[in-house]
């Protein structure tokens, strides 16, 4: 058996969240599990001696604080945190409401914040510890119409992650931003995905892309999340992980897609870019 170290899951009702503690709990670890919903925690998982399932408003800094003592007082100590929970909001910039917009960022973002601001103090302590912050390939591939606001979220964590990273370096604690391709969970499923309220038939290219996800891609992912949840506590035994990781053969390959972009847009605009200097 593993040395119980405590882990903090969100979003774990479901998807890789989900097969995630399921395997942790195989092995050994004991694990804080939050969703919205403590029976689907339960439903999902079952019960087990080293393992607590709290139900949590991640949006809410004060629900969050209370369920990061709540698990202290459990456990005494949290070890790794998984900033998992957070959703798809597919439209296009201009058909999605501010409400819809806002909320996007109020689950994947702050929420994330909120567990980070909320743990980072007992790590920081301790003296030890490991974060890892789920973005997607999508925090560092923007270009899929109708996923313009999920995908800025993610930019977004992948953004304050770096930050973090160095943040907590000198306390011994590991960070590590995750860029996961597709897996074949239910995160493009109905229950889990969020379409415009107001779509605009004008948009083409969004309505494909949104078929697409919802109609092909969706049940035929080509990662395991089996596998992507043993990777995770692979990574969480390195004595020095790393701060970027991307997940998945087709994170691969739109990351080096990107990279090349990058590369020839720089050398492309070179001489008009090095013109500003005094």
């Amino acid at each position: 058996m593993k040395t119980k170290k405590v882990w903090f899951v969100t979003g774990a009702s479901k998807g890789l969240g989900k097969t995630l503690v399921k395997e942790l709990l195989v092995q050994g670890y004991c694990v804080v599990a939050t969703s919205r919903s403590e029976d689907s925690l339960t439903d999902a998982i079952g019960q087990h001696d080293n393992f607590l399932p709290l139900e949590m408003d991640i949006t809410s800094d004060e629900a969050v604080g209370k369920a990061v003592q709540t698990a202290i007082d459990r456990f005494g100590r949290i070890d790794i945190v998984v900033n998992n929970a957070g959703y798809s909001q597919i439209g296009t910039l201009e058909e999605l409401s501010d409400e819809e917009a806002r909320r996007n960022y109020e689950v994947n973002v702050f929420g994330s914040l909120n567990v980070i601001r909320r743990t980072t103090p007992y790590l920081r302590q301790q003296n030890s510890g490991h974060i890892f912050n789920i973005a997607s390939v999508g925090g560092l591939v923007g270009s899929f119409p109708a996923f313009g606001i999920y995908c800025s979220t993610k930019f977004a964590v992948a953004g304050f992650t770096e930050a973090l990273a160095v943040e907590m370096k000198p306390f011994g604690v590991h960070t590590t931003l995750v860029y996961p391709g597709y897996f074949r969970t239910e995160f493009l499923s109905s229950g889990s995905v969020k379409t415009a309220k107001n779509p605009l038939d004008a948009y083409v290219l969004a309505r494909e892309s949104e078929a697409q996800h919802l109609q092909q891609i969706n049940g035929n992912q080509p990662n395991d999340p089996q596998k992507g949840a043993e990777l995770l506590i692979q990574l969480s035994e390195l004595e020095n992980p790393p701060v970027h990781f991307l997940m998945g053969e087709d994170a691969y390959g739109m990351a080096q897609q990107k990279i090349r972009l990058l590369e020839e847009e720089a050398e492309k605009w070179k001489d008009l870019t090095l013109s500003t200097a005094f």
